[in-house]
C-alpha cells in the first residue's frame, strides 16, 4: 500500500526530470565542466612555463642582476654573447623556484634569444639602466616594443617587470618618469609602425603592428599582462663591498613563481 502511494510522486519525479528544468540543469553542469576543464589546460599551459627572463639593452646591469640574486655577492661582469640559466629558489621557501636566464642585450643577438627562449617564460624582467635612460630612451623602447608585439608573448601574456637599475647612482631617473617615458615613445612607435607597410613593420617576431588600444594613447594598463614598475640596484649604495637593493624585484619574482 506504502509503494502504490508513492509511485504518483515518483512518476511526477521522473517527469520532471525528463522536462525542461532538468536539461537547464544538465546545461549547466556541461558548462561548469567545460570552464573546469579549460582552467586546468590554462594553469598546465602556465605551470609548464617556469623561465623567468631578464632582458635589456646591454649594460643595463642584467648579469649582476642575474649573480646578486642567485648568490647576493657582486662580481665583475663583461658584455654577454650568450644566454645564461640558473635556478633561483625563494628564500622563504625552498621547495619553491623559477630558472633565471639572462639573455644577450646586444641588437646583434637580443631578438634571436627572445625566439629561442620566450615559449618558456613565466616572466619576463625588462631591464632599464636609469643613468643612462635619458639618452637611451628610444632604443629601450625599440627593444621593449619588438617584445610586446610578439605574438607568443601577447598570447602567453607572462607577468612583466620594468626593473628601473642603477638608484644609487644620483642622476638614475625614477621609475615614475621611467614609465612615463616608455608610454609615450611606445604610443609613438605605435602609431609610426601601424601606419608603415607591413613589409616595413619591422615585427621580425612576428606580433601585429598594434599595440594597446586602438585611438588612445598608449599606456601599459592596456597590454594583456600585468606589468608593475620598481625600482633597484645591483651594486648597491656601497658598490662593491655592500648589498644590492633588490627587495622590490625579490617580492615580484616570489609573486610569479
Amino acid at each position: 500500500a506504502m509503494a502504490s502511494g508513492l509511485e504518483p510522486h515518483l512518476e511526477a519525479l521522473r517527469r520532471e526530470l525528463r522536462g525542461p528544468a532538468a536539461l537547464s540543469v544538465l546545461i549547466a553542469l556541461i558548462a561548469v565542466a567545460i570552464t573546469f576543464l579549460i582552467w586546468r589546460f590554462v594553469q598546465g599551459r602556465r605551470s609548464s612555463r617556469k623561465a623567468v627572463l631578464l632582458l635589456g639593452l646591454c649594460d643595463a646591469g642584467k648579469t649582476l642582476l642575474f649573480a646578486r640574486l642567485l648568490s647576493g655577492r657582486y662580481r665583475d661582469t663583461q658584455t654577454s654573447i650568450t644566454d645564461s640559466s640558473a635556478v633561483y629558489r625563494l628564500s622563504q621557501d625552498k621547495s619553491t623556484n623559477v630558472t633565471l636566464i639572462d639573455l644577450p642585450g646586444h641588437e646583434s643577438l637580443r631578438l634571436q634569444f627572445l625566439e629561442r627562449f620566450k615559449a618558456a617564460a613565466r616572466a619576463i624582467v625588462f631591464v632599464v639602466d636609469s643613468v643612462a635612460f635619458q639618452r637611451e630612451v628610444k632604443d629601450v623602447a625599440e627593444f621593449l616594443y619588438q617584445v610586446l608585439v610578439d605574438s607568443t608573448v601577447l598570447r602567453n601574456a607572462p607577468a612583466l617587470l620594468i626593473a628601473c637599475n642603477k638608484q644609487d647612482v644620483t642622476m638614475a631617473k625614477s621609475a615614475k618618469l621611467i614609465q612615463q617615458q616608455l608610454e609615450k615613445e611606445l604610443n609613438t612607435l605605435r602609431v609610426t609602425r601601424s601606419a608603415a607597410p607591413s613589409s616595413l613593420d619591422g615585427s621580425a617576431t612576428g606580433g601585429p603592428a598594434q599595440l594597446g588600444k586602438k585611438g588612445k594613447d598608449f599606456d601599459f594598463s592596456q597590454l594583456p599582462m600585468k606589468v608593475e614598475f620598481v625600482e633597484c640596484s645591483a651594486r648597491g649604495s656601497k658598490g662593491e663591498e655592500g648589498e644590492a637593493d633588490l627587495e622590490g624585484l625579490e617580492k615580484w619574482l616570489a609573486k610569479v613563481a
